[in-house]
């Protein structure tokens, strides 16, 4: 965290036994107090659900609103370089849009988002520099539009022919 990178891993890893304000706080417990509340407000403002929300269990959210209790907790901690791996995973598809529409706002307030995610079509949509991996393979890079609109990645991601 001192060094501005700030992990939100698969499986979102948040305390269920304390609220989504005391989940918020732990993001930031490195910075002065004064800071660390003025960042949290600054999430509670990008998540204003988890405003309304902020005296409930983390542990007895759904999977979308226990993903964006992840999400700004990370931002707490003043991220130069965000990584993400896998933010969707098994969400509904109204939340998926959600999540997505939470990491292009992330990524167009000056923070590097790294974004690892097999939801392949989302993901290419909010890139602006993409990497595809096939089995371990770096099989095509470039401008997340570019590859969204590219033969190779249609055919091996998206099931075009």
């Amino acid at each position: 965290m001192r060094a501005g990178l700030v992990l939100v891993a698969e499986g979102r890893h948040l305390f269920p036994r304390m609220t989504v304000l005391e989940n918020l706080q732990l993001g930031g417990w490195l910075l002065p107090a004064a800071e660390r509340a003025a960042r949290v407000d600054r999430a509670l403002a990008l998540f204003p659900r988890l405003g309304e929300r902020r005296a409930q269990l983390a542990g007895s959210m759904s999977g979308g609103e226990q993903q964006m209790v992840a999400l700004a907790r990370a931002l707490v901690g003043r991220p130069r370089l965000l990584m993400l791996d896998e933010p969707s995973l098994g969400l509904a598809p109204r939340l998926v849009d959600e999540v997505f529409v939470l990491v292009r706002k992330i990524r167009d307030e000056d923070v590097t988002v790294l974004l690892v995610e097999q939801n392949v079509a989302r993901a290419l949509a909010v890139a602006d520099d993409a990497h595809v991996l096939e089995r371990g393979r770096l099989v095509a890079s470039g401008r997340g539009t570019d590859l969204l609109r590219s033969n190779l990645v249609q055919a091996a991601y998206l099931g075009a022919r």
